[in-house]
C-alpha cells in the first residue's frame, strides 16, 4: 500500500501575479516590497480599512496614515481551491483574515505551505513575501508553527 502523499496549499506562481497600483494603494505595495505589513488608517478617526480607498468610510476623511502592523493575523473564512485555469495541478487556499492590530480590517490573501485539511476559522498565521511581476512582493501567510520553523 502507498503512502498518501501531502499536499501543501500555496499561491499562483508570482510570474503570472501581476498588480495595479494607484496612489491609493501604492503605500501598501511599496511596504510589501520591503516585507512590511501596513494597513490605511485613518488619520483623523483612527479607523482602519482594507482593502484601501482614498477616504475614510467612517468619517470621509481623506487624511490616511500607514501604520506598519505585526503580520499576526487570524483566519476569518477561508476556501480551498482545486485547480486554476490553466494550472489543474494548483492547490490555493485562500483566505479572509481578521489583523488583530488593525481592528476592523480584513485582508483576503493565501495560505501556504499547509494542508488544507489543517486549516481551520481562528488559526493564528503570520504573513510572509513572496516575489510577483515586475518586482513586487505579494503577502501570504503561513501557520505560526510554519513560520517559525522558516526563520
Amino acid at each position: 500500500m502507498n503512502a498518501p502523499t501531502t499536499t501543501l496549499a500555496t499561491t499562483i506562481p508570482g510570474e503570472h501575479i501581476r498588480i495595479a497600483v494607484n496612489e491609493t494603494t501604492e503605500p501598501f505595495w511599496e511596504a510589501a516590497k520591503t516585507r512590511r505589513l501596513v494597513a490605511p488608517q485613518c488619520a483623523d478617526c483612527g479607523a482602519f480599512r482594507l482593502p484601501p480607498t482614498p477616504f475614510c468610510p467612517k468619517c470621509q476623511s481623506n487624511n490616511i496614515i500607514w501604520p506598519e502592523l505585526s503580520g499576526d493575523a487570524t483566519v476569518y473564512s477561508f476556501a480551498v481551491v482545486h485547480g486554476f485555469p490553466g494550472m489543474p495541478d494548483l492547490l490555493l487556499v485562500p483566505a479572509v483574515l481578521d489583523l488583530p492590530d488593525a481592528p476592523g480590517a480584513r485582508l483576503i490573501s493565501n495560505i501556504v505551505d499547509v494542508s488544507p485539511a489543517d486549516v481551520t476559522i481562528g488559526m493564528r498565521v503570520h504573513v510572509d513575501f513572496t516575489p510577483i511581476a515586475d518586482g513586487w512582493m505579494l503577502p501570504v501567510f503561513r501557520t505560526i508553527s510554519a513560520y517559525r520553523d522558516g526563520q
